[in-house]
């Protein structure tokens, strides 16, 4: 893929464009990739069901095959979709941190560990939603550097890469989400980001 096939589109932050989202969308379904802003960074959009996806996602990310991809929803409901159960600790954190950046962990009916995070962006709300598949989300930048906080950083790193950049203007937060796994009968904080340990732990403590 050369330069010219990755094409920048600019959009309202607060109200992004509908026949823009919908063609991003189109991207994202039709096995595509697409960056996008969130709160924190730019991340960059795949269809989780999609393996040929999947696999270029990681190819561009230098990343290793099956490291698991955090899946980014716009409604609670596809958690139960995707075979995982909302427990009283995970109801406690959505309640309080979402949307917004906070990753967490959650266990499948199958035993197997899943992330979702739900972002505080409109533009990425309506990406996801439009998209009517499991979105996976990696950072938008390429191994070993700092993850973009406007789509031209994207851009620097990853054009002629991806199908698209969906450009909202700079990340309100610029800091990775906290990431926490709750699948153990005590939690644990993988990566400290935009939310503290001890706000995390606070909300897990209350009734």
């Amino acid at each position: 893929m050369n330069s010219s096939n990755t094409l920048l589109i600019t959009v309202d932050p607060d109200k992004p464009n509908k026949d823009v989202i919908a063609y991003a969308a189109g991207i994202i379904k039709s096995g595509g990739i697409v960056a996008f802003p969130t709160e924190t960074v730019y991340g960059l959009a795949a269809n989780m069901l999609d393996k040929k996806a999947v696999e270029r996602l990681c190819s561009i990310k230098s990343r290793p095959r099956g490291k698991p991809f955090t899946v980014h929803i716009a409604d609670t409901g596809l958690i139960e979709k995707m075979g995982c159960r909302i427990s009283k600790k995970a109801a406690r954190l959505i309640k309080k941190f979402w949307p917004g950046p906070l990753t967490i962990i959650l266990k499948s009916k199958n035993g197997r560990k899943m992330g979702f995070r739900m972002p505080e962006n409109t533009a990425a709300l309506r990406l996801i939603s439009a998209s009517g598949v499991p979105v996976v989300a990696p950072s938008a930048n390429l191994s070993g550097k700092k993850p973009p906080v406007s789509a031209r950083e994207a851009l620097k790193d990853m054009d002629g890469k991806i199908d698209m950049i969906l450009d909202a203007g700079r990340t309100k937060v610029g800091v990775e989400s906290t990431v926490i796994d709750i699948t153990a009968s005590r939690p644990v904080i993988l990566r400290e980001g935009a939310i503290s340990s001890k706000s995390l732990l606070k909300a897990l403590g209350s009734r």
